[in-house]
């Protein structure tokens, strides 16, 4: 995707960064959350899939708050007002008279304000993971208390700069994902200071849109997900009660960034309600074979040689697994944490490779499990996705401490290749429709590894 250039829209004497990207007719202001940083924050696969799908339908223009990522960082405080005529004042750098916007978590409220005072350059309004006010009021009794968000600050303070906070805005899987806590924690470090994020928290106190949202005049559509992590769903619903006919629709899962979760369904809804039309995610369909592994009782070793030590031992991991990787002619796809996601173009590379692995880090004393299946997957960008994948991990969940565990396909696509098997029978795969009969690889001596 070409993310457009980065230029500046100037609102007095304050700069504000953004950028304009996508073929589609229909302009679409987004106004981002939390932290942003118009570079690193496009860095991760799951953000240029994300934004990717919104430029097919969309000419995408987002924009770093005052104080954040590449815009002016030594500024006044945070206010809905100033975020507001930010936003007027890149539309109008970009040359946009109307547009369609799109407010996502915190950014909600700032979108929900510029809909209410530029009523007459606001076509559509979306909303999601937003709010119209976050904390507790004597008249808002739904609200978070005081002491949560006070708790909360404490806690995302203390570890800022680093993936501690992942959690609270992802599922547990993805936070698990390696490749995104350290994009995660770089954009933290590149999108605030410390200083900024606490003056940010302290005015979510009093952040409160309740009384505009009468004047918003646009089509409205409100998202959120129905176990979201950190804003309570009962608080986007505010919005849908307050906007004059709105509707809202909760979606599946309980990841409260954008990014993560199913974007497909959340964009579906976007796309359907801007244009009348819901094409689809744009993917490549490939036949490929996918090598899940995974490092026998992490937590326990990590425990045991405590973290300075664990994250080197992890290091030496993650460098011999990419060398048996690429011996193979595969492709890392990405670390899962304390493992490895790889794709091959044949499943005895696949193989070989988990061989290979398990051989190279026994010296180290790491023991790993794995699993390989071939199907068809979904090329989303640097990632891979689809059933394949999902049937993969769940494969080598089932494998025992220093075994290679293999599905049926893998195991009908390599005869004549002289790899000998033992059948473990059939498998119900948590996920995955049916029973699937799985195999161990043998040595050739009646053992399986």
């Amino acid at each position: 995707m070409d993310a457009g250039t980065i230029r500046y829209a100037q609102n007095g004497d304050v700069s504000i960064a953004y950028r304009s990207f996508g073929e589609g007719e229909l302009d679409l202001l987004f106004v981002p959350g939390f932290i942003g940083h118009l570079e690193i924050g496009l860095e991760s696969p799951l953000a240029r899939r994300f934004f990717e799908r919104l430029a097919s339908f969309c000419r995408v223009h987002v924009f770093d708050k005052r104080g954040f990522g590449l815009s002016d960082r030594e500024v006044d405080g945070y206010t809905l007002e100033a975020t507001a005529e930010d936003a007027a004042a890149v539309l109008d750098r970009a040359g946009v008279e109307q547009t369609a916007v799109f407010g996502v978590s915190e950014g909600g409220t700032a979108a929900a304000m510029f809909a209410a005072t530029h009523p007459e350059r606001t076509t559509a309004l979306v909303e999601f993971g937003a709010y119209a006010r976050i904390s507790e009021a004597p008249d808002y009794p739904q609200g978070v208390p005081l002491e949560v968000l006070r708790a909360f600050r404490h806690s995302l303070l203390d570890g800022w700069g680093t993936a501690n906070s992942l959690r609270a805005f992802t599922s547990e899987e993805e936070a698990r994902d390696a490749q995104l806590q350290e994009w995660w924690g770089r954009l933290l470090r590149g999108g605030a200071s410390p200083r900024t994020v606490r003056a940010l928290i302290d005015a979510y106190e009093q952040i409160d849109v309740r009384p505009v949202l009468p004047l918003v005049k646009a089509p409205t559509l409100v998202l959120w997900r129905e176990r979201d992590r950190l804003i309570p769903p009962r608080l986007s619903k505010t919005l849908v009660e307050g906007i004059p006919d709105a509707r809202g629709v909760e979606l599946k899962g309980d990841a409260h960034l954008f990014l993560a979760g199913d974007q497909d369904a959340l964009l579906g809804e976007v796309e359907q309600f801007l244009t009348g039309m819901r094409q689809g995610p744009s993917t490549d369909r490939v036949l490929a074979t996918v090598l899940f592994t995974d490092i026998v009782d992490s937590t326990g070793r990590a425990a045991t040689l405590g973290d300075s030590r664990w994250r080197d031992l992890l290091s030496e991991h993650n460098r011999a697994a990419a060398s048996e990787i690429e011996a193979e002619r595969g492709r890392l796809v990405k670390s899962t944490g304390d493992g490895v996601l790889a794709s091959f173009d044949g499943p005895a590379r696949a193989i070989s490779a988990a061989q290979a692995l398990q051989q190279r880090l026994a010296p180290l004393g790491l023991e790993i499990r794995a699993g390989v299946h071939t199907g068809e997957c979904e090329r989303l960008g640097d990632d891979l996705g689809g059933i394949a994948v999902h049937i993969g991990a769940r494969v080598s969940a089932e494998a025992d401490p220093g075994e290679v565990l293999v599905s049926q396909t893998v195991r009908d696509l390599v005869v004549g290749s002289g790899l000998e098997f033992e059948d473990r029978g059939p498998h119900e795969l948590k996920g995955v429709p049916g029973e699937w009969r799985l195999f161990a690889v043998s040595d050739g001596n009646g053992r399986a590894q």
